[in-house]
């Protein structure tokens, strides 16, 4: 099948969308600001189709059977020696032990250090006015509710789409995305992994185009090869 995007991503079919092929395991659209959570099984693959373009997934990885195993920034970024995710990249826990591997990825670039936002760092930045707006903490509060995970339970995250540059000297910034409609990567768990995503509901800097969007998350079980290769 074709890796390139397609132009109906919301009305596309999940098989044609996903970007490995195999069985349709889940499909849902994620809404503007809200969250999901769902368990990726060893060897299936999720694909995450940014719908409408310049749209930040906040993302954050647990072991399904165990959640003190969880995604370790720093371990990734010292195993690939590269803040940026794409093709290639392991995502991996504190241990370094893999979790997901992006397989395909038709940005190229995903942001490892921009981190989450919330109610409190909404305040700080941007003024005691937007201190009600829902934010990215909160929407993994709630999706990870209902698997026993609270606040202390979160870590640093991934970013997908999400376009943070980081300069010579270390000062980064957040800036538009790199992202497009339809555009789609793909991960590949290499254990059970639960899978938490905020669907950023930033409106106070470009990550989102100052418009969030829904995003399409596919999850699929790619067809044993009968010759074995």
């Amino acid at each position: 099948m074709s890796t390139t995007a397609t132009s109906t991503p919301t009305t596309a079919t999940a098989a044609d969308l996903a970007l490995v092929p195999g069985e349709v395991i889940g499909d849902h659209v994620i809404g503007e600001r809200a969250p999901w959570s769902g368990v990726v099984a060893a060897g299936d693959v999720l694909t995450i189709v940014d719908l409408h373009g310049n749209q930040a997934v906040d993302t954050l990885f647990f072991g399904a059977d165990d959640h003190a195993v969880r995604y370790s920034a720093q371990a990734t970024i010292s195993a690939q020696g590269n803040i940026f995710l794409t093709t290639g990249t392991v995502i991996r826990d504190h241990d370094s032990a893999p979790m997901m591997t992006i397989v395909a990825d038709e940005v190229g670039n995903h942001d490892t250090v921009g981190g989450a936002c919330s109610q409190e760092s909404n305040t700080l930045r941007y003024g005691h006015h937007t201190k009600h707006q829902h934010a990215c903490v909160e929407n993994f509060l709630i999706g990870g509710a209902p698997h026993g995970l609270g606040k202390a339970d979160l870590v640093g995250n991934v970013n997908f789409f999400m376009n943070v540059p980081v300069d010579a000297d270390g000062s980064l910034g957040i800036v538009d995305g790199l992202s497009a409609p339809g555009l789609r990567l793909a991960l590949r768990a290499e254990i059970d992994t639960l899978v938490l995503i905020s669907n950023c509901p930033q409106i106070n800097n470009p990550c989102n185009g100052f418009d969030p969007t829904a995003v399409r998350v596919i999850v699929t079980r790619p067809s044993a090869d009968p010759k074995g290769a």
